[in-house]
């Protein structure tokens, strides 16, 4: 078996990994559902959209369940703290998502034109609230969460739901749903033609400039307003958990301390600029599976710029910062992790493949005439 300090980077790696596969696979029919609403402006053409990812949707919450799991049982005290703390933020989160489902499976059961409105903007819900609210955790992490343990190792939040909707939160909100929406809108071009196609264009370039703008802006304010987290102490990356074990500081500039030491994590970022021109370019060129590729590409840079500035922290504490999880002490056993890799090692691959798989059978354009031909049948 692996040593125990490799397997806790393995495993924020590959929680990394599950976070991008969500974001790459559940984000691009929840920018799609986010457009639905603008992007189609009769019943036919919002029919077509949600039919380029109504055969897909479903199978790609498996992202979203196989990463909170992986969560659950490779950091507990990360799970807890943060579903205490995040309580109503990860209830909205729910309730937004309880409109997919429903949507997708009775908007065209009724042939009523209030009926099929009224879901589409529930589609709307469940596509773009996510986004935002997963933007604005993130948002908060890098400032640090109002939490501490007590002398039993329960967690206590100490901060509100409103607290949560700070400036430069928000800002990192914009960040992610400018991504998700930018990535449906490849998507959804790659997958329609006609007027649906050229809106779809039209919302990915719009997208792609308000995420350049909202990353450059919160990198700015991460750099010059924000303190980051920095372990005074020495830590055994082999010791059993134990988050109280540790001393911790807040320091100006101290998020950008590991690009200074790994130069080359500054290509996280680079990614993002690079790839959102490419995307953009390529798009405008019809070359839309291509322009999916960077696209996916430039979430892998946003969410790779947020894990790299705070390594090794995962919860950062504003209120004791001495009680901040991270990557050494807030894991699950040597044990646990060993037997958990060998699981992710063999089905993660078996998700790909069989993901893989069934878009190639479902890919092709979807249009008018599919969906009239499919009047009972299509979503």
């Amino acid at each position: 078996m692996l040593d125990y300090p490799t397997l806790k980077i393995i495993w924020w790696l590959l929680v990394g990994v599950l976070l991008l596969g969500f974001a790459v696979m559940d984000g691009h029919d929840m920018g799609v559902g986010t457009l639905l609403p603008f992007v189609g402006k009769n019943d036919v053409e919002r029919r077509i959209v949600i039919n380029t990812v109504g055969p897909h949707w479903d199978g790609n919450q498996v992202w979203f369940i196989t990463g909170g799991g992986a969560i659950f049982a490779a950091w507990p005290l990360v799970y807890a703290t943060a579903f205490s703390g995040f309580y109503w933020a990860m209830l909205a989160v729910l309730w937004a998502l309880f409109f997919r489902p429903v949507g997708f499976d009775y908007r065209s059961k009724i042939d009523n034109p209030r009926w099929r409105a009224t879901w589409d903007w529930g589609l709307f819900v469940g596509g773009a609230v996510p986004p935002l609210i997963f933007g604005v955790a993130f948002g908060n992490l890098l400032q640090g969460v109002p939490f501490h343990f007590d002398e039993r190792m329960v967690s206590t939040y100490t901060g509100t739901f409103w607290q949560l909707l700070n400036p430069f939160a928000l800002v990192s909100g914009v960040v992610s749903s400018a991504m998700i929406t930018m990535h449906g809108a490849v998507y959804l071009a790659h997958r329609t033609e006609g007027d649906v196609h050229r809106r779809a264009v039209a919302a990915a370039r719009g997208a792609g400039l308000v995420l350049l703008l909202a990353f450059t802006i919160a990198g700015i304010w991460l750099a010059k307003g924000i303190e980051g987290y920095v372990i005074t102490s020495v830590v055994d990356p082999a010791a059993a958990a134990d988050p109280l074990g540790k001393t911790v500081v807040r320091e100006a500039g101290a998020w950008l301390a590991n690009y200074h030491k790994a130069p080359l994590t500054m290509l996280l970022p680079a990614l993002v600029y690079l790839g959102v021109a490419a995307t953009l370019g390529l798009i405008g060129k019809a070359r839309t599976g291509w322009a999916f590729v960077t696209s996916s590409l430039v979430l892998a840079g946003v969410i790779g710029t947020a894990g790299a500035a705070m390594f090794p922290f995962v919860m950062p504490s504003s209120t004791v910062p001495g009680d901040s999880l991270t990557v050494w002490d807030s894991v699950s056993s040597h044990l646990t992790l060993g037997i958990m890799f060998w699981a992710a090692l063999i089905f993660v691959p078996i998700i790909v493949a069989y993901t893989s798989w069934a878009y190639k059978v479902m890919a092709g354009k979807v249009t008018a005439a599919y969906v009239r031909e499919h009047e009972h049948s299509a979503y």
